[in-house]
């Protein structure tokens, strides 16, 4: 085991705050390693931007952590998953580590009505989401939801209100789903992580509501055992660091308050 190696960060990166979820997660299932998360906020909102433009940003956010030393690249984003990350792979030989909507988590815990699937546009259109679709349409009604703006709302710290507003419009006007019908909501980008109780409100408390951050928090650990990469017992704890490709003094206190938030979350 080669313990400089191991005891490098596990680089997170995301368009802005919403992969702060999956950070959280991370941290309570692998408390003792060291995290270097980034807010690509100079290139936000990833959701609505070409597929070529999200792999060229993605790629250029993936060389920025490679260049600060890391041991594992962790896509917190489905969107820059959907669209970049073969191409991330193919230039790192670290593991790279991606997110995809939680569909069959969702049709394996569906009863028998609807599920809808909340995303941003350019992960609904992409190939990963829709091979997906095909393979688990046949054994539920899956509704995908394009919800622009959404990210971008929530990182603006709307007021509840404003979420409900939202959700309710953009819900409705996806046609053919009644609130009450639906079982089941997949939340198809980290930033919804952070509304779900807005989401709840709206859609009714029959609906169970899944997000793919747990399994991809455990994925990441099987990762790193499989690679030998853990690192080595400390006495320091969890260490996470910020950064960010927009303005420090706005962005970095944002992610910090939505650190605090996600971990309170998880402690509910």
């Amino acid at each position: 085991m080669n313990n400089n190696l191991n005891n490098l960060p596990i680089g997170v990166f995301d368009s802005g705050i919403g992969g702060i979820s999956l950070l959280a997660k991370m941290v309570r299932t692998m408390p003792g390693e060291h995290f270097l998360y980034l807010s690509d906020s100079a290139n936000a909102p990833y959701g609505t931007k070409s597929c070529n433009c999200i792999r060229d940003v993605s790629l250029a956010a993936a060389r920025l952590m490679s260049a600060k030393g890391i041991k594992a690249l962790v896509v917190a984003c489905n969107t820059a998953t959907s669209a970049a990350i073969t191409y991330i792979r193919e230039e790192f030989e670290i593991p790279v580590i991606g997110m995809e909507p939680a569909i069959k988590p969702a049709v394996e815990k569906n009863g028998k009505g609807k599920i809808i699937v909340l995303a941003t546009p350019l992960t609904l259109k992409e190939n990963k989401f829709n091979d997906l679709f095909r393979r688990f349409n046949c054994c539920a009604e899956i509704i995908p939801v394009p919800c622009p703006g959404f990210a971008e709302l929530i990182e603006s710290e709307a007021q509840p209100e404003e979420i409900r507003e939202y959700l309710t419009h953009i819900i409705g006007d996806a046609g053919r789903v009644k609130f009450n019908k639906v079982s089941t909501v997949v939340l198809g980008c980290t930033h919804y992580c952070f509304v779900r109780d807005e989401i709840s409100q709206v859609v009714g408390p029959q609906a169970v509501i899944i997000d793919g951050t747990e399994g991809t928090a455990r994925h990441v650990l099987r990762t790193l055992e499989a690679e030998g990469l853990l690192a080595a017992a400390s006495s320091s704890g969890t260490e996470v660091e910020f950064l960010t490709t927009g303005a420090p003094d706005r962005v970095i206190p944002l992610c910090e308050r939505f650190f605090d938030k996600a971990l309170g979350m998880i402690g509910k």
